[in-house]
Parts: C-alpha cells; structure tokens; sequence
C-alpha cells in the first residue's frame, strides 16, 4: 500500500470518516487506491486491527476476510464455520485467533477496521464500512 496520498494521519482519517455506516444505497463508485493509502495510513500507527465483515452471504464475508487479512499483513485464517443462510457478520481478532461467523439482520455491507493500541501514544480507532472487494484486485 502507498501512503504518498496523505500528508498526515488526520488527513488519513478525515479521508476514512466518508465511509463510517454507509448503507449500500449510500455507496458510491470510488477509487479504491486513496482508501488503500489511508487505511495504511492508519494501521501503520496502531499495534493490530480487528476485523468486521457485514456481508451478503458467508463466501463473500470469507473472501473479504482473506483479502483484509493478507493486505493487513496477517496470515488469513483458515476459519472453519458453521454455515450460515443470507448475510452475514464475520469478526476476526488476530491476536487472540478469534474468528466466528454469525446471521446478520442489518442492512450494512462492507468491512470494519478496528485499529487497536497497546499504548497510549498508538492510533486507536475504527474504520468502515470499507469496500468488500478493497483488496480483491491488489
């Protein structure tokens, strides 16, 4: 990921603020690259991400999921779950290894980036809903 887009994490983050709770009609065609060079931006100055995927079924979650967690830096997981009918709420915490599927009722589609600190003078805040297919294309 490039960060030459930004001058700094503010400007980072104002960039990210445009996705907080976007409902699909709200969504628009964007270049993904800005919000490829922001999103790392961001995650440089924390000490790890969790992530949320709202999708439309369990093999879209999954395949964002993957394509979040390799772009992150972290080894995808190889969740095993129980199947699960229409949309859908993945969470992985790669510290702990969580990772768990569950139906989703809401009408939010995309992933949440929470960017976690370990300290106080590390970047802690969370993004989204980013594009499914942010990555799928990288």
């Amino acid at each position: 990921m490039t960060t030459s887009s930004f001058a700094s994490l503010a400007d980072a983050e104002r960039f990210l603020k445009q996705f907080d709770c976007l409902s699909p009609d709200e969504a628009q065609a964007v270049d993904y690259a800005p919000i490829r060079a922001a999103l790392a931006i961001a995650t440089e100055q924390s000490d790890y991400q969790m992530l949320g995927v709202c999708a439309g079924s369990l093999e879209q979650g999954r395949q964002a999921l993957l394509s979040y967690a390799k772009a992150l830096g972290y080894v995808p997981p190889e969740p095993q779950f129980d199947p699960v009918d229409g949309a859908v709420y993945i969470k992985f915490n790669p510290r702990s290894g969580l990772c768990y599927a569950k139906s989703y009722d809401g009408h939010h589609r995309g992933v949440l980036v929470s960017c976690q600190a370990d300290f106080s003078d590390r970047h802690s805040q969370m993004y989204g809903h980013l594009p499914l297919d942010l990555f799928d294309a990288t």
